[in-house]
Parts: C-alpha cells; sequence; structure tokens
C-alpha cells in the first residue's frame, strides 16, 4: 500500500446530494489514490458518471468510476442491476482506449440479480403508455428490473454456473413475462431462442468476474484495506427519500452502501457528499428552482449539461439551499465536495435559492413530494466574480466574490465544503 492509502484507512461512501448528475465520477477518479477498492452498489446502466483524466474522457454507466487506477479492485455489489449486455459492450469500449478491466481489476457479486432483455423493453412500453405523464426513465430497464427483483422473479449472477438450473429458471421467466408483453402492452412475445443466444453471448462471459464480495469485502476489512462505495444519482432520486415516484427505483443513499455492496457487515466512516455550485436535473418531476428562457441556455451551454447516458439536455437552475440541506441530512455527509463552480464565472449576479413559497407560506424546510408542484423559490442574488477561476489550486486563490459564495453555501446546508471543483481534469481542485 502506497503512503497516502496508509494516512486514509477509513471507508468513504461518495454520494449525490441533489438530483444525480453533481459530478461523483469526478470526485471517485480524483480520491481512488486512496483507496484499494470501490464498490457501485445500487443502480445500473442508466448512470452516466463522466470521467476526464489523462486516458480522455469517458462515461461511466456500470463500471465503477475506480477503473483507471492502477491496483484499484473494482466491486459490482448484490444490490447492482447488473445488465450483463451493456456491461461487456462498456468493457470492450474501455479495453479498446486502452484501460484494461479484467476479472483481476472487476469483481462482481454472485447475488446480484442480472436485468434481463425484456427490462428495457418494458421500460419503453410503460413510458409510452404513460406519454405526458411519464417519469423521466432513461429507458435501461432499472424500473421493470427492480419490480421484479422485489417480486422474486429474477436470475442471480451466479446461477450461470449451474446450467440446468438456470436452464429451467430462464423457461419459468419467460412464460411469465410473455403473458405481460402479449397482454399488456400488445408487444411481440420472446422466444427460447432469443434467451438462448442472450444467455451464450453474456452469461457464459461473467463466469471468471464472479465472487463471493461478502468475503472479498470482510477480508479487505480485516486488512485494514480502506474501501470507497460509489453512488449512482443522487438523494432527491432515493425510492423511499426523494420526490417520488420521481425517484429511480433503488436506495441512492449512502446508509444502503453495506447491504448494496454485498457485505452487510462493512462499515462506513464517511460521507463525501457531490453537489454542484448550480442545480441541474435529468428527467421529470418538480424542479424549484429551475430556470428557463435564454437564462438557462446560457447556464446549459457554459456548463455543457447534457446527460452522460442518454445525451438529453439537462434541465438547470439556481442553487438550492432549501433541497440541498435536505440532502445533506438524508446522506448524512460529513464533507461536500463542490463541483463546477468555474461556470458560473460568467454571471454578474448569481441567483440562490434560499427559500420555497408553498401557498403564501415561506419556509427553508423541504416539503413532502405532494407539496413540491406548488412550491416557488425565493431567491437571493450573490456577486459574480466575473473572471476565470480554472487556474486556481488554493482557497486563496480564489477572488473574494468566489470565497463569499462557498461560505454562503456552507452555511446555509450545514456541512463543511472540503472539496472544490474548478474543471473537469483531475488536478482542477481546491481543497480545503
Amino acid at each position: 500500500m502506497d503512503e497516502g492509502k496508509e494516512q486514509n484507512m477509513s471507508n468513504c461512501a461518495v454520494v449525490g446530494i441533489n438530483w444525480g448528475d453533481e459530478g461523483k465520477g469526478r470526485m471517485v477518479d480524483l480520491l481512488t489514490e486512496r483507496y484499494d477498492y470501490v464498490v457501485r452498489y445500487q443502480g445500473g446502466g442508466n448512470a452516466g458518471h463522466t470521467v476526464i483524466n489523462e486516458k480522455g474522457k469517458f462515461a461511466l454507466h456500470l463500471l465503477p468510476s475506480g477503473v483507471f487506477r492502477s491496483g484499484v479492485v473494482n466491486v459490482l455489489g448484490s444490490g447492482v442491476a447488473l445488465d450483463p449486455e451493456n456491461l461487456f459492450e462498456e468493457i470492450d469500449g474501455l479495453n479498446a482506449r486502452g484501460v484494461s478491466v479484467t476479472p483481476d481489476n472487476l469483481k462482481i457479486s454472485r447475488r446480484a440479480s442480472l436485468l434481463m432483455p425484456w427490462h428495457r423493453e418494458l421500460d419503453a412500453l410503460e413510458e409510452a403508455r404513460l406519454a405526458d405523464r411519464k417519469y423521466g426513465s432513461t429507458k435501461q430497464g432499472i424500473a421493470p428490473f427492480y419490480s421484479d427483483k422485489y417480486a422474486k422473479k429474477t436470475v442471480l449472477a451466479g446461477e450461470v454456473f449451474y446450467q440446468g438450473l438456470l436452464e429451467r429458471h430462464l423457461d419459468e421467466l419467460l412464460k411469465w413475462k410473455n403473458l405481460t408483453l402479449e397482454g399488456v402492452y400488445g408487444a411481440e412475445p420472446y422466444t427460447p431462442e432469443m434467451l438462448r443466444d442472450w444467455r451464450e453471448r453474456c452469461c457464459e462471459r461473467l463466469k471468471p468476474y464472479l465472487c463471493d464480495t461478502d468475503a472479498l469485502l470482510s477480508e479487505a476489512q480485516a486488512r485494514n484495506k480502506p474501501v470507497m462505495f460509489e453512488a449512482q444519482l443522487g438523494a432527491l432520486r432515493d425510492i423511499d427519500y426523494g420526490i417520488y415516484p420521481y425517484t429511480t427505483s433503488s436506495n441512492t443513499l449512502a446508509a444502503y452502501a453495506p447491504i448494496g455492496s454485498g457485505c452487510p457487515g462493512v462499515k462506513i466512516d464517511e460521507v463525501v457528499g457531490v453537489v454542484k455550485a448550480y442545480s441541474t436535473c435529468v428527467g421529470e418531476g418538480p424542479f424549484v428552482s429551475e430556470m428557463f428562457g435564454n437564462e438557462a441556455d446560457r447556464l446549459r451551454q457554459a456548463g455543457e449539461e447534457y446527460g452522460a447516458k442518454t445525451g438529453r439536455a439537462r434541465r438547470v437552475g439556481a442553487f438550492d439551499t432549501v433541497a440541498t440541506r435536505y440532502g445533506v441530512q438524508a446522506q448524512q455527509a460529513t464533507q461536500i465536495a463542490l463541483t463546477k463552480l468555474d461556470v458560473l464565472s460568467y454571471m454578474d449576479k448569481i441567483p440562490v435559492c434560499v427559500k420555497y413559497s408553498i401557498e403564501g407560506r415561506e419556509t427553508d424546510a423541504f416539503p413532502f413530494p405532494a407539496e413540491l408542484d406548488c412550491a416557488q423559490p425565493v431567491l437571493t442574488y450573490m456577486e459574480g466574480w466575473k473572471c476565470d477561476i480554472s487556474a486556481a489550486r488554493t482557497w486563496s486563490e480564489l477572488p473574494d466574490q468566489a470565497r463569499s459564495y462557498v461560505q454562503f453555501i456552507e452555511n446555509a446546508i450545514r456541512c463543511p465544503i472540503r472539496y472544490i471543483s474548478v474543471g473537469a481534469h483531475r488536478d482542477s481542485i481546491i481543497i480545503r
């Protein structure tokens, strides 16, 4: 273990504080030099973690963001929606660009459930049925997958080692799922030949990567090896604590990391909450501080706010202290990484949402989801700095107005801001 890892033996979760797309991949890539293991513990291929380093610019979807660091063991835990088809497309793409992903640096829980081909189709069919009431799904099959998982209608990854069992299980699931495809949606049924092709192309390749992640991570703990947990999306998309029903279908909170990692006994010592210096939101649902028109277009262009997975334009808005404070509490964040501060450098005055107005009543408490549609932002404005801050590497190098903005946010969300990102590259960071 190198000196940096010897100095930091604690386990850490890197999580989103808002609606997702906060820059978690960028922070995991930065911080992984301190860790031996990086674990994805929930969600699936609907993630879009953008990482820029000396190897290039990458958009990861299912793989942990530690794949770029030599010596790091990356883990897909039991809580992940394991889509083998998209996983190997991602692995092959990285290998072609010189990023080695092998069974040596990627381990997959044998208890992870497999996302089936029909899950993506069902996702698209349901969004089409909902029409203007849609949830804004990325159509990667996540909601149908988790629905089936909790109905006990999925296949565990480890079943690929038991061919007879797997074939019988898939045959049962095929008959059951075709009832929905044909009877509810009027779609074409899946056939045994289609599943056989999927199994041969994808499932066989899984075998070298599968392991008992409980044993793996328990051994890591016994050997005092530090572990990082990487979340997908943010607190406001959590199935239990988010803006339901406009959420993902899994638990995005740090508290779920031990369960979803496949090692429920592992402990979390620190929680780094990631939040942008302004607000962004992909998908549908209430977004109180949202900007519109030319103001939104300019911020979206300045921040290059387009989804890493879908390419669709992100909704943008003012920094929301009400939602962010709630997210900090839900995640039990011990420190904050504030990303994309440099994007705001063009603004004369920077808006910040400090309260919500709901039917004439102002509140700084995040409301119950049913009240969000009628909430209006109460804004204050901070002085802009109107200069390029991308070369700053220390707190003192930031202009006074930028420091005042950071301190205002820190006081409002009641959590120390330790990391300040002033650019997309790995070293474009200020550590307070």
